[in-house]
């Protein structure tokens, strides 16, 4: 019989918690200073999403993590396993991180390259967590990687942005050679 690591109790209201703190932080102060308009105002690649349909989106990719998070942490894992379950949990914390600290770099600090920096590293965190979640519960692994493909779309266009556009706070001209879009 192989020893395991006994899961932590991850409760609904762990979640609830993560869910409102995060979004806490992402709408203070942005939400409240921030510049709404400030997204549509930029010249956009044509397979950029529309605008209203970031928040739904992200309110269902919000749950679907934090239902995977709470699988992850409820899984009473062999010795040898309990690394790789670490390792989603952080990776998870994270992302959660680079979520609420996108709307001030983006709406309140006006910076398409800091906003395009803080997506890919959320690409990066949710690949790392979808790899390191398929060996210890797929279905968790499938919810992350729901937010990963999001993150694939969201990271093309948050780079586009950043190259095709000025940044205002890091006082950045668009990059050479980039061409406005049509």
């Amino acid at each position: 019989m192989t020893p395991s690591v006994h899961a932590a109790s991850f409760r609904w209201w762990h979640g609830a918690a993560i869910l409102v703190a995060a979004n806490a932080v992402s709408f203070w102060p942005a939400g409240v200073l921030g510049d709404a308009a400030f997204y549509t105002s930029f010249r956009l690649p044509p397979y950029a999403p529309p605008d209203w349909l970031f928040a739904p989106l992200w309110l269902v990719l919000n749950i679907t993590s934090l239902v995977a998070l709470a699988r992850v942490a409820n899984l009473d894992v062999p010795d040898g396993a309990g690394r790789r379950r670490g390792m989603v949990l952080v990776s998870e914390g994270v992302g959660w991180l680079l979520f609420a600290v996108f709307t001030t770099l983006f709406f309140w600090l006006h910076s398409p390259v800091l906003a395009a920096v803080d997506t890919v590293a959320g690409l990066g965190v949710a690949a790392v967590s979808v790899v390191a979640a398929a060996k210890l519960d797929r279905p968790a692994a499938g919810l992350i990687g729901l937010r990963l493909l999001w993150l694939l779309l969201a990271s093309a266009v948050a780079v586009s942005v950043a190259l095709h556009n000025v940044d205002p706070f890091l006082s950045a001209a668009p990059s050479p050679g980039m061409k406005p879009f049509q």
